[in-house]
């Protein structure tokens, strides 16, 4: 089959078309004709090594975390689906490489395409989407009438997030250009800081939760902005012991994750509030609940740009220039 390949780390290093064994498929996984694949910040971090403490990947390598599809193969030991069957997902750690023409994914990792989506826009939800999901519904366990700040409003997790926390009842604030301020508004933004001509740190205040995205500065910030007992949750590091225990890693891990996370974790206790870093995890179960509230109208994708299969290194360039409004997609089929 035809795949993109990482050979080695480096910022700058562009994947390489070749052609490749199709995945050998174990038990409990089912083989992914991929249609669409969409590209996230991750696959860039990957790419320029920088996610080699908590994702130790052997290269050369197939990115792509993202998919949309047919079934064309099942395990033995898998129940719920079958071949031809219309499916997305996140592919699994260590089992990523949704930048080909076939991927397996585990049959707990899978959920039925939303009926009302092309292949091109089931892609663009499963990463963001659970993202979204883990960390404002089952971490801050958001309610109706809390306020929650999301960063970044107008890129692919901001999209999601802010539509999904109007949903739960939220007031929502976000960051975003003045150029983006209507399409933020039309997700369901309530208040919106241009972040070019604004400090959010003097425009927000008393919020319940804080999904930040951003960098280290940014994070510091945020903590100004929450209420007592309030919730900052990054899902962009840095990795904190809670989640050194969640994935098991090893000694030595734990402790770099300890010592990273050192200052931001005085500065919450200092302030009265909670600090938790979030890496998301593939899930079938919680992506048909948002399915259900994709297919009821409640959230849709946004997209920015659609590319060829074979232009995948500049959909990766695009999504690394931070100019994406929402989601950006590879087409295969």
């Amino acid at each position: 089959m035809k795949a993109f390949l990482l050979p080695r780390y480096g910022k700058d290093r562009p994947l390489q078309l070749a052609d490749v064994p199709t995945p050998e498929l174990r038990d409990d996984e089912v083989l992914v004709e991929v249609h669409a694949a969409s590209v996230n910040l991750l696959d860039a971090k990957i790419m320029a090594g920088e996610f080699k403490l908590i994702l130790p990947y052997r290269t050369p390598i197939t990115l792509g975390h993202d998919v949309a599809g047919v079934v064309v193969k099942v395990g033995p030991g898998v129940r719920q689906f079958q071949a031809g069957d219309e499916v997305y997902a996140r592919a699994d750690d260590f089992r990523i490489g949704t930048f080909a023409e076939f991927v397996p994914v585990k049959e707990t990792s899978l959920a039925l395409k939303p009926k009302n989506l092309s292949m091109e826009e089931a892609a663009s939800i499963p990463l963001v989407g659970l993202t979204a999901w883990q960390v404002l519904v089952e971490k801050a366990q958001l309610k109706r009438g809390q306020k929650v700040f999301i960063q970044a409003g107008s890129g692919g997790v901001g999209t999601f997030a802010i539509q999904l926390a109007k949903h739960l009842g939220a007031t929502v604030a976000t960051t975003t250009s003045a150029a983006n301020t209507g399409l933020v508004k039309q997700l369901g933004a309530d208040v919106v800081v241009d972040y070019k001509t604004q400090d959010f740190e003097a425009a927000l205040h008393g919020y319940d939760a804080v999904l930040n995205s951003q960098d280290g500065e940014t994070l510091g910030k945020s903590l100004r902005v929450l209420r007592p007992g309030g919730q900052l949750i990054s899902i962009s590091g840095p990795p904190d012991p809670a989640f050194g225990r969640q994935i098991a890693a090893p000694g030595f891990v734990k402790l770099v994750m300890r010592l990273l996370s050192a200052g931001i974790r005085r500065k919450a206790r200092r302030a009265g509030v909670e600090y938790a870093f979030h890496f998301m995890t593939a899930n079938g179960t919680q992506l048909r609940q948002i399915t259900q509230l994709i297919e009821a109208g409640a959230i849709r994708p946004v997209i920015d740009r659609v590319f060829p299969f074979t232009a995948t290194n500049e959909a990766l360039a695009h999504v690394a220039s931070g100019r994406a409004k929402g989601k950006v997609v590879i087409k295969l089929k």
